[in-house]
Formats: structure tokens, C-alpha cells, sequence
């Protein structure tokens, strides 16, 4: 069997059971509420696996193996951050918000303040929070497609793209609610057949990590598309054929200690016991300091990880694509239920990954060359089972990864695109169903079309680490919105305007900075890479001394609106809210 061939057959089974399911919706989705919202109608299990399907996103298939790959025990808080995150959602807002009755983000902010401004202000970081999740996603296509089929670069994010529209189209939440949750369990599986074949494996060998600097096990051909620059942990001979240091090189090479450049094209053929050089933006480290905390060679590990676990436990409660998704239960309790299923079903994935990861650090250490280690997932089945067993396993990640970047960035298109349809399009006060429908099919091209053309000039950097940048502006933002609107009265439409202003323009700015320019390595690097730790308490500060000093604008009726959060409704839910899915 041809491993490029079984690829690209596992992609076209996924693209077609995702949007075959999607469809459904063309007979289910009748209403606005349809779309928005599923009628509010999705049982606890239902939303459960729908909510994993879409939270488990590029970033937990592919990037977390390759975090753990390259920086060991420290990259561990990622899993456990996207988990504790739930937790903090079911205790602080997850009943409440559903209790508002709101069918977007905007629409709480609106309720519970009454003000057009802070809608204004939440609907363009619903919109800026999605396309910064939906870049990575449709990057993320890209390299699985053309790591393992071979395709341009260019397909991966467009197939996402059309297969996403199809469902969101169809019949909207209610379309994807169903999609979601059949490729929760699909990409699930798809990780848990090959972890348990390849620790099989491992275990049969009797194999360890090591703990020197990671060696290649077998003969690996390395081709350089551009010119890299390269650190040599050790001195030693490679086979290089190309440019070293702006010297034509063919065959054994001496290579010193240190910096070196190798040229565009140029060719490293890795023999076993090769230690392998690093990329200059990862950090060159030996497996017993990769196996310590706060061993992951990166500048000021303790504040980088305090800040991570602060940006992605918070983050979680202002995504938006996480948030809508409770304003399909039924009530309140329902929605509670369904966040303790969430906890579960994220635990127990992600024990996948990190086995992918630590697997990886010995048998692909190649990655650590090139820079791709979110490519861990994909190229381990083949390298640790040579043969058609590993190529059968390799077509089932590629599977698990590809419905991994379906059911994400159709949650975001949804809340992107109901956004953008209730908020940004010219609309009277009375507006006809099907032209809200068709505002928000207009809405879903806009929500992944965009993000589509800037995935294809994004730069190259690990897909976790840019989620991890978008959960920083929502903790910085929709976080402090959120806590404070639910449990705190006092907070005023000016309070929290500058509050919005504040965190999300200094976190926004950290991104967009660490994104665009180059830094030097120091306490500047750091904190704009990880801002949370700095960027959220002052966003909390500024919405609580600026609503004190606005007192006399409290929205009136407050004291209702913070009852109909906080009250349970009866069990049976909304009236009329139609059949439970």
C-alpha cells in the first residue's frame, strides 16, 4: 500500500462523513434558533462530545505531541492547562451564561449591561479571538496534507474551508452539533489504536528515551527548503550535501559546537547514533534536563509557565467557539452536566498526545532539525512500524488530524459567523428569518475565508504556541467580562469598556509582536510571548476602578438580571424550546 495514497483516501473519508453528517441539517435546521443555537436543545452527552470535537483542535492533535517533543516535562501544563480550564468554567460561568438566554458572547454583554458599545467592543474580539484560533487550524491541514500526500500547501486549509461551509451552511449549530460529536469520537480513536500499538511495541523492545542529546535510530534523509540556522549540541562528522557556513560541502563533515547555517536545498543525511543539530529557535537540550521541570532551555521557564497555566485555565471561559456551545443546553443544570462530561473526555485524550510526544523525542528526533515537530503524530506510526502496518497506522492519524481540524473550525466558523451576522450586516429592527439565515451564511464564508488567506502567509511557528496566543487575549479580555458581569453588580458599561480596551489592546499588541518580529532572548522576549500573567489582572484592575468611579451609570434593572443568572429555572428548561437532540 502506498502511504500517500492511504492518506489521502483517510482525508477524503473524513472530509466526506464530516460533511455528510453537517448535511443533515438541510432537513433539521428550519429556525434562527437552528442555527444559532441548536433550539437549545442538546443533551448533556451530546454537547459533551460536540464540545470536545471542536475544543480539540490542531493545537491538541498535532501541537502538544510536538511541544512535548522539543520541551519535555514543562510542555506537560499544556494538556493539563485545556482540562483545569473546564473546571474553572463549570465553577465561575457555565449556568449563568446559559441562564442569560443569550445566543452569542455580544448577546450576554448586551443583557447584562445594556449597552451598544460593549456590544460593539465584544462582537470585534469574538471575530479577532476566531480568526487567531482558525489560522493554526488551516495551517494545520496544510502540513498534514502535504506531509503525508504530498499535496501544495495551499489544499489542506481550502478542503477544511469547503467541507466547514457545507455543514455550517446546511443548518448551522444544529448542522455541526451532530458532526462534532461523531468526529470527537473519531479523532479520539484515531490516536488510541496507534498509542496503544506503538507502546506495545516499545515496551516489546524494551526501549528508552535516553539521557544524552537525541540520536537519530535509523538512516534519515533531511532537505532543507530554505536557508536554517542550526545549533550543534556536540562535535561530530554528518553527511551533509549542500552549504555549510557558506562553504560547499558533499559527504562526512566535521561540525564543531555552536551556530552553523545550512543552505537552502541542502541535504543531511542522518545515520544512526547521529546526534541531531537544532534549529536556532528551539532549544538544544539533553533528555535528562528535558525530563525536569522547568528544564525546557526556554528564558525564565517559571514565569513562562505560570503565565501559560494562568492565559490557558482563563482562557477557556472567553472562547468564544467554547462559550456558545453552553447556549445550546436546555438549562442551567444541563449545562453543568455537561462541562463534568467535558473534564472527563479531555482527560482521558490527553493521555494521547503526551505519548505520541515522548515516543517522538526518541524515534523522530529528525523534527528537531527541521522544526516541524507538529508533524510528531504523523510521521512516528511509519518510523517505529516499518512496512504497510505503519502506513495503515499513518492514515489513521492523518484521519484523527484532519477531523481534529473539521470539528474546531466549524465551532469557530458558527460563532464567528453568528457574530458577524447579528452585528456587522446592515439589518432593520424587524428582520425576516430567512434573510437572518442568509446573513449568516454570508457571515460563515467571511469567518473562514479570511483566516484562509492568512494562514497562507502566516509564518511558520508550532500550532500550540499560537492557540496559546489566543487564549491569552481571551483571558484578557472575555474573562474578566465575564467573572465580573456574573458575580459582580457594580460593574458599569464604562468599567467595562475600558477594561475591554485595556487588556485587549496590550494582549493583542504582545501577539501581533511575537508574531511579526524577531526578538532578542530576555525578559522583553518573554513577557510579550506569555502576557497573561501581567495582562489579565490589569484588565481585572481597570474594569473594577473604572466602574467605581462611573457608579452613578449602573445599569438599571441590575438586580433582575442577576437573579435570572443565578436562579435555577425549572427542569424542564425553556418553554417551547423545542425536541433534545
Amino acid at each position: 500500500m502506498n502511504g500517500q495514497f492511504a492518506a489521502a483516501l483517510a482525508v477524503g473519508l473524513v472530509a466526506l462523513v464530516a460533511a455528510g453528517v453537517g448535511t443533515l441539517g438541510l432537513r433539521r435546521g428550519h429556525t434562527v434558533a437552528d442555527f444559532y443555537v441548536a433550539s437549545r436543545a442538546v443533551t448533556p452527552s451530546r454537547n459533551a462530545a460536540a464540545i470536545g470535537g471542536e475544543y480539540l483542535s490542531a493545537a491538541s492533535f498535532l501541537g502538544v505531541a510536538g511541544l512535548i517533543l522539543v520541551y519535555g516535562y514543562d510542555a506537560l501544563w499544556y494538556p493539563v492547562g485545556y482540562t483545569v480550564g473546564y473546571l474553572v468554567l463549570l465553577v465561575v460561568v457555565a449556568a449563568p451564561l446559559r441562564r442569560s438566554g443569550a445566543f452569542t458572547l455580544p448577546d450576554f454583554a448586551q443583557i447584562r449591561l445594556g449597552s451598544p458599545s460593549v456590544r460593539r467592543m465584544s462582537s470585534v474580539l469574538v471575530v479577532l479571538i476566531g480568526w487567531l484560533y482558525l489560522v493554526p487550524q488551516l495551517s494545520g491541514a496544510a502540513l498534514t496534507l502535504s506531509t503525508q500526500t504530498g499535496a501544495p500547501g495551499w489544499l489542506g486549509g481550502a478542503l477544511v474551508c469547503l467541507v466547514v461551509l457545507l455543514s455550517v451552511a446546511a443548518g448551522g449549530m444544529r448542522s455541526i452539533t451532530f458532526s462534532q460529536a461523531v468526529l470527537f469520537w473519531l479523532k479520539f480513536t484515531a490516536l488510541l489504536v496507534p498509542a496503544l500499538v506503538l507502546l506495545t511495541l516499545w515496551r516489546r523492545d524494551g526501549d528508552t528515551v535516553g539521557t544524552g542529546y537525541p540520536t537519530a535510530r535509523s538512516d534519515v534523509t533531511v532537505t532543507l527548503a530554505s536557508e536554517t540556522a542550526v545549533h550543534s549540541p556536540v562535535l561530530g562528522t554528518l553527511d551533509i550535501v549542500g552549504t555549510l557556513d557558506g562553504a560547499a560541502v558533499r559527504g562526512p563533515v566535521t561540525v564543531t559546537v555552536g551556530a552553523h547555517v545550512l543552505g537552502s536545498g541542502t541535504v543531511v543525511v542522518l545515520h544512526p547514533g547521529d546526534v541531531v543539530p537544532v534549529i536556532d529557535r528551539l532549544p538544544a537540550r539533553t533528555s535528562a534536563q528535558w525530563l525536569q521541570p522547568l528544564g525546557s532551555g526556554i528564558d525564565h521557564p517559571l514565569y513562562a509557565t505560570l503565565s501559560l497555566i494562568l492565559a490557558i485555565c482563563l482562557g477557556t471561559m472567553g472562547l468564544p467557539h467554547v462559550l456558545v456551545r453552553f447556549y445550546t443546553n436546555p438549562d442551567g443544570r444541563e449545562a453543568r452536566r455537561t462541562t463534568l462530561i467535558v473534564v472527563v473526555l479531555l482527560s482521558g485524550f490527553y493521555l494521547l498526545p503526551t505519548v505520541f510526544g515522548i515516543l517522538g523525542r526518541a524515534f523522530v528526533p529528525d523534527l528537531l532539525l527541521t522544526g516541524q515537530s507538529d508533524a510528531t503524530v504523523l510521521l512516528l506510526p511509519e518510523r517505529m512500524f516499518p512496512g504497510w502496518p505503519g502506513i495503515a497506522l499513518g492514515a489513521v492519524v492523518t484521519a484523527g488530524a484532519f477531523a481534529a481540524f473539521l470539528s474546531t473550525a466549524s465551532g469557530l466558523t458558527v460563532s464567528v459567523a453568528g457574530v458577524l451576522a447579528q452585528d456587522f450586516f446592515p439589518q432593520g429592527r424587524k428582520v425576516l428569518r430567512h434573510s437572518r439565515i442568509g446573513a449568516f451564511r454570508v457571515g460563515a464564508v467571511l469567518a473562514v475565508g479570511i483566516p484562509y488567506v492568512l494562514s497562507l502567509f502566516g509564518r511558520n511557528l508550532s500550532l500550540a504556541a499560537v492557540v496559546g496566543l489566543a487564549f491569552a487575549v481571551a483571558a484578557s479580555t472575555f474573562c474578566p467580562l465575564l467573572v465580573l458581569g456574573v458575580w459582580w453588580p457594580r460593574l458599569t458599561p464604562a468599567g467595562a469598556v475600558a477594561g475591554l480596551l485595556v487588556g485587549g489592546g496590550l494582549a493583542t499588541s504582545a501577539v501581533l509582536v511575537t508574531i511579526t518580529l524577531p526578538l532578542p532572548a530576555g525578559w522583553a522576549a518573554t513577557l510579550l510571548a506569555q502576557p497573561a500573567a501581567w495582562s489579565v489582572p490589569i484588565a481585572f484592575l481597570v474594569m473594577v476602578v473604572v466602574s467605581l468611579s462611573t457608579s452613578h451609570s449602573i445599569p438599571p434593572g441590575v438586580g433582575r438580571v442577576m437573579a435570572r443568572l443565578h436562579l435555577p429555572e425549572a427542569p424542564a428548561g425553556e418553554p417551547g424550546s423545542g425536541e433534545r437532540l
